[in-house]
């Protein structure tokens, strides 16, 4: 079921919503503006109880009227409070007018920001300079206020988003606040949860304003938060009578000399989360050695496209790519496997090689990193890390079936859905060996007969919370082996 917790907007959408509040229930910006400051306030005493000192920089538009309601709020309470202006006051809407209005009758002190001055240490410093409007680079003073803020070093809440953060892409403007926290108001915003964006965000809360719940349905969002919740439905217990038929065949194609490891490592993990049986087609040397530690894995030295299609023909679903290489060899067992009808898991250097070719199909799931994404649109990791929501789309547009656009808010697209987006994981997980593992989980679910965009979503969720439980014992030498005992745990979690 959607929610206002999941549903995940860009600004166009975010305007709508403020519309029809206003067109259908009589709702005014300056009412919003006032339910924003006394949210924002909240959270604030909330995250900060001990805070008694704040200091609001405020920008020249409806964001910097936000952080005066805060101000408000905060001076009825009995907090000491300061206000930076950040821009003209003369420029301000009418709501933002009001909002300074109720902060000069307040008789809160308002400076104009200047740089060089030096401010005093408050408890907690109040981020509302730039809203989701700003898609540009930033002003000099702007950049100005945010160096200063950053030079304090005092916790800051940043409202709505923080200033230097595009909100429909989480491109970083020139430069943007780094919030411990963000309140954002109405929906979430895409550039909070995926980019550079989910850098600087800090904790995220999402407070609706008290809209009616009735607008969200006339508002389509671009994305929805995937949760484990959503899909507990494929977890769920089996029958008694179940046998490892009902679960699946995986077939792992890669492993070429040097790159054993990667094929090891999805294999184990097809079998973590529930695959019955998996066989890993690599090359001969390394048949002997690469199941020694997991006997489970059956492993075949595979040298001719002859002995692949023996193991090809059992396959319920097919990885391939996970230490592939792009030697003959490589493409050889590329060139074959494409030619069989079951679905596939496409990762790393099979992705590598479908660039190459250009080819459209609906029965596989590819999983590019920015890199792989960059040159399966021949392009650069850049600018796919500038609208990751783009490049997803366009890769689904140009290779078809279910694209998975890994990093850090990693999203998940098929055709005719709403994209899914991931806010699990953490920085751990950004070590050699994890695509290998996640492309084992997508691939022991699809042999599960779950369906190709659920198990791709599943399978993000599942790999990210796994990776969450293992970095409770350190972020910093997480391997990619340490996920293997929370997958199990967390593929039988059915609630």
């Amino acid at each position: 079921m959607h929610t206002i917790k999941t549903l995940i907007y860009q600004t166009q959408q975010i305007r709508e919503l403020e519309r029809l509040a206003m067109e259908r229930f009589n709702l005014t910006g300056w009412m919003m503006m006032q339910r924003a400051g006394k949210a924002a306030c909240d959270y604030l005493q909330r995250r900060w109880p001990q805070a008694k000192n704040v200091t609001v920089f405020c920008g020249n538009g409806n964001n910097g009227g936000d952080g005066y309601m805060l101000a408000a709020n905060a001076k009825e309470r009995g907090l000491n409070v300061n206000i930076l202006q950040v821009g003209q006051i003369e420029t301000h809407k009418e709501e933002a007018r009001q909002a300074l209005s109720a902060c000069k009758n307040a008789n809160i002190p308002i400076f104009p920001f200047n740089e060089k001055e030096n401010l005093h240490h408050p408890d907690v410093i109040v981020d509302a300079i730039c809203g989701i409007g700003i898609h540009d680079l930033l002003r000099d003073e702007t950049l100005a206020a945010i160096r200063k803020m950053q030079r304090i070093k005092s916790p800051i809440l940043s409202l709505d988003i923080p200033t230097g953060i595009d909100a429909d892409t989480g491109e970083v403007l020139g430069m943007a606040v780094h919030a411990s926290a963000t309140i954002t108001f109405i929906g979430l915003k895409l550039g909070l949860l995926t980019g550079s964006g989910i850098a600087y965000t800090g904790d995220l809360l999402c407070h609706d304003l008290q809209l009616p719940m009735d607008i969200y349905a006339h508002v389509e969002p671009v994305a929805e938060k995937i949760t484990l919740s959503a899909y507990a439905a494929f977890l769920k217990p089996r029958t008694r009578d179940w046998h490892k038929g009902l679960s699946g065949h995986v077939v792992v194609v890669g492993g070429e000399m040097g790159y054993s490891g990667a094929a090891r490592m999805a294999a184990e993990a097809a079998l973590r989360v529930g695959a019955g049986l998996v066989s890993v087609a690599t090359r001969e040397e390394h048949a002997a050695l690469l199941n020694q530690d997991c006997p489970e894995i059956m492993c075949h030295g595979i040298e001719t496209t002859e002995q692949l299609d023996q193991l090809l023909q059992k396959a319920t679903v097919i990885i391939l790519g996970t230490g592939l290489g792009q030697t003959e060899w490589s493409k050889k067992m590329y060139e074959q496997v494409m030619k069989y009808p079951q679905p596939k898991i496409i990762d790393a250097d099979g992705l590598n090689l479908l660039a190459m070719q250009n080819t459209h199909q609906e029965n596989w799931i590819l999983t590019p990193h920015p890199g792989e994404a960059a040159r399966l649109l021949q392009t650069s990791s850049q600018q796919i890390q500038k609208d990751r929501l783009h490049a997803i789309r366009e890769i689904n547009k140009r290779y078809g079936g279910v694209c998975v656009l890994k990093g850090a808010g990693s999203l998940v697209l098929s055709a005719h859905t709403l994209p899914g987006l991931c806010d699990k994981g953490n920085p751990g997980m950004a070590t050699a060996g994890m695509g290998d593992v996640l492309s084992g989980v997508i691939g022991g679910l699809v042999a599960q007969n779950i369906p190709l965009s659920d198990a791709a979503k599943l399978g993000v969720c599942l790999h990210a919370l796994a990776g969450d439980l293992a970095a409770k014992e350190g972020e910093r030498g997480m391997l990619a082996m340490d996920l293997m005992p929370y997958l199990r745990k967390l593929s039988n979690q059915t609630s």
